[in-house]
Order: structure tokens, then C-alpha cells, then sequence
């Protein structure tokens, strides 16, 4: 991502049930709270294929040699219209409160973002952190979803043995989902690729995200979609002062910003991030944390395959980098795999003034 704006599209996912986002150990009592962005990219690939738009789409994204054309954030939770992130790193979490346990919040509203950045202190009492959701909520509300066991028994159709066992999942409160922010490098490439990603979007939401799908899970109501530009779609033009505790603020703007003062060479990465070669980062300043990711493959070839491991950089990292950030998608297929198998590292960054950590 630049300074500089670029086509950008929001979708907002209402699920219709529970959801399954599986954590790293594979556990099926557990899950993870946040669906990545590679998995994102690897979800709408999918549904590409079915459209017909799988050799094109991966020409303009995981083949692309000038860098995706195509990048999506991860999926973060919103609640009626307060959209929450995972914050930059740089700034989170605040110095220590004897009131709001600041860092077991992983996410926090969208509208704080500015003003931390511009150094404001945020007010303990008008926050809380809900410690299900890990987010951070106003004071005395509960965040955007619950977990819970659901009961399943597999049956051996052999044999006849049945297995009983639980799963975990995520419930969705009324009025919350997911957001994801996309980015188009450039109007062409939105004009041409705009309403394919909507149609795929479309179709995953009736189909489902992540696991246990053939029980009708991480379904969606029919996506909203909300254009715009960006960064100012996710870090618009601050006020002065602070805001209080949001009732109604907004996941994302809906209306024209001024553009925010160009920034320092530093960028605030809302999706995870695999680096390519032609990417210079300052790897000795910063403030970033990785993470392992793997699992199996999925494909009309064979499924079931585990991928090779990967470290990727991860949300809310912020990295000093002497030009925007693009990344790449590695090929993590298994040895002698029947085709490539990429995961998706490109960069969807907010550049941002830096701030050292103490």
C-alpha cells in the first residue's frame, strides 16, 4: 500500500450460524478467533475456479511479478457498526491501567486507531475488555461472539462404530460478523476483477467459510459491500480530540476524507505477510511478531495433503520498509504434488507514522 489512494472495497459477512475457523494445533475443541487472510485468498481462489476465473486470477495475483492485484485483510469482527482491528503493534497495547487490562485486548475498535496514534490516552472507565471475544468493548457490553462445544458423532460405515465427539465454534451475537477490506492496485485492475471477487464472496458466503461446512456452517446472509479508497477507507483524517466509548461508530467511513498526511516509511499490516525479494525491510527496527502456518490441501488433484510451514509476518505487525510493501505468495505444496498450492503473504499495509516502542 501507498499514501497515495487506491481503489478499495469493504464486505461485511452476517453469518447465519456458528462458524469454525481451526486453530494451528488442529484441535477440534479449540478455535481460532481469526480467520487469516491467506486462508481469505484461499477460500475466493477456490471459488474462482468454479466461476471459470482460476487460471486469470492466479496470472493476477500468486503469478504476478509486479505484485498482486488483488489483496485482502484478514477477517475481523464487527459489531452493529463498530468494526474492530488488530492495532499496530507500535502503539499497543497502552501503558498499564489498575482498570482495563489493556493487553488482553487482540482487538480494539477501528475509530481508536487515530487517536492512538497521534498519542491521545484512551479514558479506563469507558472501556471494558471482553474476555471471550478479546476484544475492547464499551463499558459493560459484551463483544461480538461466544464460543461453544456442539456435539457430533462419526460413524464408521464399516464397521458401525459411532465416535462421539465435540467441536468448538463461533456464535455470532445479533447484529455481529466480519469484515475484510480488499485492495485493487489500480482502477484497471478493479474494473476488471470488482465483480468477480463480489460474485466469489457471493457464493462462499452461501457455501461457507472454514471448516465443518458440510454441516451448514460458516454460512453468511448475502454480503454487504461498501467502495471506497484507500488508506483513508481505514485511517481516515482524525479529529482532534479522542472520541468516547462508540454507540454507533462506523466499521469503516462511508463518506469522502480528506487524505491523511503522508506518513513515515512505515506500514501497518492488516493482513499476514510473506516477503518478496524486492521488499526492504528493516528487519532490525520495527515491531512485528510471526507465525507458523500450515494445514492440508485442498484440491480436485488430491485433498488432504499437508502443506509445507511457513512463517509469515502477522496482523497488526508495523514494519519500516524503504517502499510499499507487496510480499508474495510461496508455493507450499507437498513434494511432487500434481500443481503449485500458494499461500497468499501479499501485503495490505496502512502506511502510518512510526512510533519506537519503549
Amino acid at each position: 500500500m501507498t499514501a497515495a489512494e487506491q481503489p478499495g472495497l469493504v464486505v461485511k459477512l452476517r453469518p447465519t450460524g456458528p462458524w469454525r475457523i481451526g486453530p494451528d494445533s488442529g484441535a477440534r475443541d479449540a478455535v481460532d478467533l481469526l480467520y487469516h487472510s491467506d486462508s481469505l485468498y484461499s477460500a475466493v481462489t477456490g471459488a474462482m475456479r468454479l466461476l471459470g476465473h482460476l487460471s486469470d486470477w492466479l496470472e493476477a495475483t500468486a503469478r504476478n511479478p509486479e505484485g498482486a492485484a488483488v489483496r485482502f485483510s484478514s477477517l475481523f469482527p464487527f459489531q452493529n457498526e463498530v468494526g474492530f482491528v488488530i492495532p499496530p503493534r507500535s502503539v499497543w497495547p497502552p501503558p498499564a491501567s489498575t482498570k482495563v487490562r489493556w493487553k488482553g485486548a487482540h482487538f480494539v475498535p477501528l475509530g481508536l486507531i487515530g487517536p492512538l496514534l497521534s498519542g491521545q490516552s484512551l479514558e479506563e472507565d469507558r472501556w471494558d475488555v471482553d474476555g471471550v471475544s478479546q476484544c475492547l468493548v464499551p463499558g459493560g457490553r459484551l463483544g461480538p461472539f461466544r464460543l461453544a462445544l456442539r456435539s457430533a458423532a462419526a460413524v464408521d460405515r464399516l464397521s458401525g462404530n459411532v465416535e462421539p465427539h465435540e467441536v468448538a465454534c463461533i456464535e455470532f451475537l445479533p447484529g455481529a460478523g466480519l469484515w475484510s477490506v480488499i485492495a485493487f492496485s489500480g482502477e484497471e485492475q478493479r474494473e476488471k476483477w470488482n465483480n468477480p471477487v463480489r460474485t466469489a464472496l457471493r457464493l462462499l458466503a452461501d457455501s461457507g467459510f472454514g471448516g465443518e461446512r458440510g454441516r451448514g456452517w460458516g454460512r453468511a446472509e448475502a454480503p454487504e459491500f461498501i467502495e471506497g479508497t484507500l488508506p483513508n477507507m481505514i485511517l481516515p483524517q482524525q479529529p482532534a480530540e479522542a472520541p468516547a466509548a462508540p454507540d454507533t461508530e462506523p466499521a469503516v467511513p462511508m463518506e469522502p476524507v480528506p487524505p491523511a498526511p503522508d506518513p513515515a516509511n512505515a506500514y501497518w499490516l492488516l493482513s499476514l505477510f510473506s516477503p518478496a525479494p524486492q521488499d526492504t525491510v528493516d528487519w532490525n527496527r520495527g515491531s512485528y511478531s510471526a507465525l507458523q502456518r500450515g494445514g492440508r490441501v485442498e484440491s480436485p488433484a488430491r485433498s488432504g495433503d499437508l502443506k509445507k510451514l511457513l512463517n509469515m509476518i502477522s496482523e497488526g505487525s508495523v514494519l519500516l520498509a524503504g517502499r510499499p510493501l507487496q510480499g508474495a505468495a510461496p508455493d507450499v505444496a507437498p513434494d511432487g504434488f500434481a500443481h503449485p498450492v500458494y499461500r497468499a503473504g501479499f501485503a495490505l499495509a496502512i502506511p502510518i507514522a512510526w512510533q519506537a516502542t519503549t
